[in-house]
């Protein structure tokens, strides 16, 4: 009788912890409706959304946070981690931002924060609604002026997937990466007027491993700006303007964590750009190093500046007339070509405490239709070597 009901009890158990692992890995569907959503564009929805989150970072199965078609209005909200395992968001709706400036005060719209194996998805749209806050964009000017929100960031998230989606309008810059690892962002869109201010289209620090791919990005400030601590970046197939171009920096205007390495920028495209590939650090005593950096197969459509290191940067002055502490080293540009807005195509502008070392050209050809005649390239204290075809005629 014994053996009997301990062979019953067994049974049960393992039933038990099938169905379990089973449950671990089962798809279950989160829809913000249920839990209160209204898409009628009007109703503040961030209750709602935090609830479906809260629930869905719980399930120990493959949870969808879902946003079905239809228009919802969303004031600032954070999605935290950790979850309890992979969990996705599908945007298939369009999200709007809050258009009355005392919702500005926060730094962020949409922040999702210590996360692993998020992804973010659906095809839908991020719509920031910037051109209602624009004109409270006055830091230039106002040293006490509010950062207006960020459409999305993310803070210390792994082994992560951003894809399919549209930002638009943004009221400071799109997308925002600190603190992650292994993250990716394809197949999206990026729009904001050239004239927005600050509308960066990717900013990203203290991050490594990042991949970008197949984007288009017009927007009115950097279509990407790698920031201090950024390491092991690779992009690719992104079409670029208007905007600023690519950027690493600003860097150097104080403090000693100012590094940015082994980034590889490939098979792009830039349109109507003030910049293309620029390299820009501020002539302060912050310490760092820019190092292992390749620009290859790009074309430039009349372009601003198509290839620029700035070690000079002063967007406002007057700036400090210290040198640059900034060592950038052992830069690649290969297989460069189109067309330059400006006379002046390359611009090496390199610190003179600290000179630009092993810096190569590789078959550039970029060419200037003005009345001031041919490209030209123009050099300060920079050493390396040229290869190949060389239009403007290099100054290396």
């Amino acid at each position: 009788m014994s053996l009997k009901f301990s062979f019953g009890w067994v049974c049960l158990l393992l039933s038990l912890l099938i169905w379990v692992n089973e449950a671990k890995g089962q798809a279950k569907i989160f829809d913000v409706k249920k839990y209160g959503a209204i898409a009628d564009g009007v109703t503040d929805n961030s209750e709602a959304f935090l609830k479906t989150w809260k629930e869905a970072c719980e399930w120990t199965g493959r949870p969808k946070v879902w946003i079905p078609s239809g228009t919802y209005k969303v004031n600032s909200v954070k999605f935290e981690g950790p979850c309890k395992g992979p969990i996705a968001f599908v945007i298939k709706g369009v999200l709007k931002a809050p258009t009355d400036p005392s919702k500005f005060i926060t730094e962020n719209w949409i922040n999702f924060r210590y996360l692993d194996k998020l992804t973010v998805s659906g095809g839908g749209i991020l719509d920031g609604q910037g051109k209602e806050a624009w004109s409270f964009n006055d830091c230039n000017k106002n040293s006490n002026c509010v950062t207006l929100p960020t459409t999305m960031r993310f803070d210390f998230v792994t082994n992560s997937w951003v894809h399919h989606l549209r930002s638009i309008n943004s009221k400071n810059t799109h997308f925002v990466v600190f603190g992650c690892q292994n993250f990716k962002i394809t197949n999206t869109r990026i729009l904001a007027p050239s004239d927005s201010p600050n509308t960066d289209g990717i900013k990203m620090a203290h991050s490594k491993g990042i991949k970008i791919k197949q984007m288009t990005i017009r927007t009115g400030d950097d279509c990407i700006a790698m920031l201090p601590g950024t390491k092991n970046v690779n992009i690719s197939d992104l079409v670029c303007g208007p905007g600023h171009g690519i950027s690493i920096g600003s860097l150097g205007k104080d403090g000693d964590q100012n590094d940015v390495t082994n980034i590889r920028v490939r098979n792009c495209t830039f349109h109507d750009t003030s910049d293309g590939v620029r390299i820009k650090t501020w002539a302060s005593p912050g310490i760092g190093k820019v190092s292992n950096l390749i620009y290859e197969d790009i074309f430039m459509n009349h372009v601003g500046n198509p290839i620029i290191i700035d070690q000079e940067y002063c967007p406002y002055p007057p700036c400090s007339q210290e040198h640059s502490r900034v060592q950038i080293n052992n830069v690649t540009y290969r297989n460069i070509w189109g067309s330059s807005g400006s006379k002046v195509a390359v611009t090496f502008r390199c610190s003179k405490s600290r000179y630009c070392q092993d810096v190569v050209l590789d078959n550039i050809n970029l060419l200037y239709h003005g009345l001031e005649g041919d490209a030209i390239a123009v050099c300060s204290n920079v050493k390396g070597l040229s290869l190949g075809q060389q239009n403007p005629p290099s100054c290396i």
